[in-house]
């Protein structure tokens, strides 16, 4: 049986989401934690409420059972610490997370750490560097 030139790829374009995704969840995984602080500093927040920010900003691999185990991580080691409080709309209390006072210098050193990684890792991606082509590694010249 052969496979047809369409099959093949699409069959490499599921291939190369799929890596995708990988690729961006292992990256996320090295920065989570700043995303949590980032997000807890503007405003005392609940869980799904984390979850739901980050699926707005771009951060939708990002599951709601995933952030619980860093939340009570980052409150274990006093960066956050939180308090229950009841649901707007009613119902059960929910458990909001504020950020500590530790919390607060360690978001700004990660920002400054990340800012730094990241303009490092942006030049490093950046096309078109000047006076480099496709050719500039040839060894068989």
């Amino acid at each position: 049986m052969t496979i047809a030139p369409a099959d093949t790829e699409t069959a490499a374009a599921a291939k190369a989401a799929v890596a995708a995704d990988q690729r961006r969840s292992q990256l996320l995984r090295g920065v989570l934690d700043l995303c949590l602080l980032a997000l807890i500093a503007e405003r005392p927040r609940y869980g799904f409420e984390i979850a739901a920010s980050l699926a707005e900003n771009g951060l939708e691999l990002v599951s709601e059972g995933s952030i619980y185990p860093l939340l009570a991580r980052l409150q274990k080691s006093g960066l956050i610490d939180a308090y229950r409080a009841s649901s707007p709309a009613g119902g059960a209390p929910r458990k909001y997370y504020r950020l500590t006072d530790a919390g607060r210098a360690a978001l700004a050193a990660g920002r400054t750490t990340w800012r730094g990684f990241a303009a490092a890792v942006d030049r490093t991606l950046s096309d078109g560097q000047p006076g480099e082509t496709d050719d500039t590694h040839d060894t068989n010249r």
